[in-house]
């Protein structure tokens, strides 16, 4: 079946709420014409109406990749983006997106949102210690496992990832590895928002790579960076809060932050009994000395008589 026939069956599934249908149809379009932007802007479409925001997220942001003037792609992009909370990179979507289109106030309405939000979050922030943390806290390297909840689970272009990653990470942030051998740095585009975390890896000739998931933990994007290696693509996100990430993705069970206390770390040494200093009473002890003097005396008194 032609890609523009799938299309049509899909916009139609859509219009029936068989949402599901649409996402698969799209998929299916899309496999037959991976370039054309629509595809993916429709799907992301799809897949809010399915809450996958971050599935959505990801059609968005490569509907933008492919077509940098569709101006719907910016609007689903910045919608998914607010019911991930990620309000900074849902504004500066909107923005771009209302400068394509000046009469949907649509953008608007959304950018007034988002700016309410972001207000609401300023209020919120906690005050950190200005005090620097040592490399040598690194917690051990972790093997990053898949998640099993659609809507929050790691975006790539095919079920079997082709590319392994990990992550480890230190009191102020985490370091991302994909272990992508010989991968020209102009095939590697990494972007990142407020706690999300995308990567592509487009080599002529082989199918592209996209990484794109929501992460546990918020980060601040103007201080993130990536390497690219002969090995491997490093990418350094820096923690906007010192809290110990369980996981590299967002999970709904894990919602209680845990503080790393970076200064306290590997300060203690253990205490053990024997270690602890006596405190020695000597005018006792002295007292003592006397007492068994005088006894020992007084026996050898007796004893001769």
């Amino acid at each position: 079946m032609a890609s523009s026939d799938l299309e049509t069956k899909a916009k139609a599934a859509f219009i029936d709420d068989h949402f599901e249908l649409a996402v698969d149809l799209y998929t299916q379009a899309i496999a037959l014409n991976p370039n054309h932007a629509e595809l993916y802007a429709d799907r992301a479409q799809a897949n809010l109406k399915l809450d996958n925001f971050t599935g959505a997220v990801a059609d968005a942001s490569r509907a933008i990749e492919l077509d940098p003037l569709l101006s719907k792609a910016y609007f689903r992009k910045g919608t998914a983006c607010i019911k991930l909370e990620e309000y900074q990179t849902a504004k500066a979507a909107l923005e771009t997106g209302a400068s394509l289109a000046p009469g949907d106030s649509r953008f608007t309405n959304l950018i007034k949102e988002c700016d309410q939000r972001i207000e609401e979050e300023a209020g919120d922030i906690p005050i950190h210690s200005s005090e620097k943390t040592t490399p040598a806290n690194v917690v051990p390297m972790e093997v990053v496992q898949p998640v099993n909840d659609l809507s929050d689970q790691v975006i790539v272009a095919s079920a079997k990832p082709k590319y392994r990653h990990e992550f480890y990470q230190k009191p102020e942030e985490v370091v991302v590895t994909i272990f992508a051998k010989g991968i020209p740095a102009e095939s590697v585009s990494v972007e990142f928002g407020e706690q999300i975390l995308s990567v592509s890896i487009s080599v002529p000739g082989e199918d592209a790579y996209h990484f794109q998931t929501r992460l546990f933990g918020k980060i601040i994007p103007s201080k993130c960076r990536y390497d690219v290696l002969s090995t491997k693509v490093e990418i350094h996100l820096a923690k906007a809060e010192s809290i110990f990430w369980k996981s590299l993705e967002f999970s709904k069970e894990n919602t209680v932050p845990q503080k790393v206390n970076a200064s306290v770390t590997g300060s203690q040494r253990p205490t053990y009994p024997s270690s602890k200093p006596k405190r020695v009473d000597w005018d006792k002890l002295e007292a003592e000395v006397k007492k068994e003097f005088m006894v020992d005396g007084l026996k050898d008194n007796i004893a001769l008589f």
